[in-house]
Order: structure tokens, then sequence, then C-alpha cells
């Protein structure tokens, strides 16, 4: 959904750095992957096309925070 982010923060060897990607259109989400050691953030069409991906070492990745956007009524 439009608005949803994910912060990455990347251990740089003598300090961190921080990433963040988010959703730029309305209909599209971030899908959050972590296959064969590599962290995979992808942002992703309504039909499910890849529109773009950061890929991260996962032994590198110190955290990783999901922000959902705040749905008015969605108690």
């Amino acid at each position: 959904m439009k608005g949803d982010r994910v912060e990455i923060v990347v251990d740089a060897g003598d300090s961190t750095k921080t990433y963040e990607m988010t959703a730029t259109r309305a209909g599209r989400r971030l899908d959050v992957a972590v296959r064969r050691g590599v962290v995979e953030v992808s942002e992703l069409t309504r039909t499910g096309t890849v529109v773009r991906t950061a890929r991260f070492m996962a032994s590198r990745v110190l955290a990783l925070v999901e922000q959902p956007l705040d749905q008015p009524g969605a108690d």
C-alpha cells in the first residue's frame, strides 16, 4: 500500500548505514524475503510484478523495521 516503509540498518564496518524503501504509488506494496543469506526488499505492483529490489547480506543486517501505513478506521 502506498506509504508502507521498510528501514534497513546495515553494518558498514566502522559505522552503520540506514536505508529506507517506500511504496511509491497507490496499489504497490513492499515484500521482505530472506533467502540464502540475502535479505531482499521488493516493491511489487498489484499484479505481483517486481518494480525494484534492494538486496543486503543477511550477516550485515543489524535491524529491519517494517512500518505499515496506519489506516484510519482499521480498528
